[in-house]
């Protein structure tokens, strides 16, 4: 019998075994490596932005919230109140406070938004807290503006008006007109209870009511929200139109009646 030839290896099998070897390790590297460096990425980063926002915070904040976020007399404690409540309150230009008062008035932001970032990282830290919504938390796309005109009458019109154009409260302070709000910062408004706000966390008021509110704030507050009844008068609806109607303009009329009569007797005496 003639013995059987060993089978050759192919000249290239060894090159193929390499590439299978590096591909497998390759693998191997692509289901753990990247994980724990974006995980190390990322916890790097919010380390910086919390360094950054702490010294934001030493030059801006500190003065009156203290040192360590604990407050003063001049300011609350900022110790868990969460990133939203520093997004809404530096983001709307309400802090930093240019003076003490009854209430921080709305105007013009003094931090961009990647530092106010910063400064919400930093007061994160300090205790947990509400965190800054997702544009898909706040989107009001779809949601049913109907049923938040029920919410909003229920929960909010007591303050801030029927459609949302603010009013009087006491010792000086005020329900803001929510015109022109953007939809963040409504739905952070309603998380966080800023200033003589009660707050309405998920529990009180889920997500999806949130966002139905912040569709009736926009469709009565837009630009193609229309007043039937003319001059609205703040919102308040026929009533107070009718209440205008009845004690001004008579009142005025009536005045004019009695000029006209006045100068008419006067001109026949003459």
């Amino acid at each position: 019998m003639k013995k059987l030839s060993a089978r050759r290896r192919h000249p290239l099998a060894a090159l193929v075994v390499l590439l299978f070897a590096l591909a497998a390790t390759g693998g191997l590297y692509a289901a753990f490596a990247p994980a724990d460096e974006a995980k190390a990425d990322t916890t790097s980063a919010q380390s910086l932005a919390i360094e950054e926002g702490k010294k934001l915070y030493a030059t801006g904040c500190s003065s009156c919230h203290g040192t360590g976020g604990q407050g003063t007399s001049d300011g609350p404690s900022l110790v868990g109140v969460g990133a939203a409540a520093v997004d809404f309150q530096v983001g709307t230009g309400r802090m930093p406070a240019q003076s003490p008062g009854a209430q921080a008035p709305k105007k013009p932001q003094v931090y961009t938004q990647a530092q106010i970032d910063q400064l919400a990282a930093y007061i994160a830290s300090l205790g947990p807290g509400p965190s800054i919504p997702t544009e898909e938390e706040y989107d009001p796309s779809g949601a049913d503006s109907a049923r938040g005109g029920e919410l909003f009458r229920t929960n909010c019109a007591q303050c801030h008006n029927f459609t949302g154009e603010g009013g009087a409260l006491t010792h000086g302070k005020y329900a803001p007109d929510l015109g022109g709000v953007s939809d963040k910062h409504i739905y952070e408004a309603m998380l966080t209870g800023p200033q003589n706000m009660p707050a309405f966390p998920d529990s009180v008021l889920p997500e999806k009511e949130k966002k139905e509110i912040i569709a009736y704030v926009n469709e009565v507050q837009g630009e193609e929200a229309k007043s039937p009844g003319g001059f609205k008068l703040g919102g308040f609806g026929p009533v107070a139109e009718g209440m205008f109607g009845w004690t001004i303009v008579l009142a005025l009329m009536i005045a004019v009646a009695v000029w006209v009569a006045a100068r008419t007797a006067k001109a026949r005496k003459s």
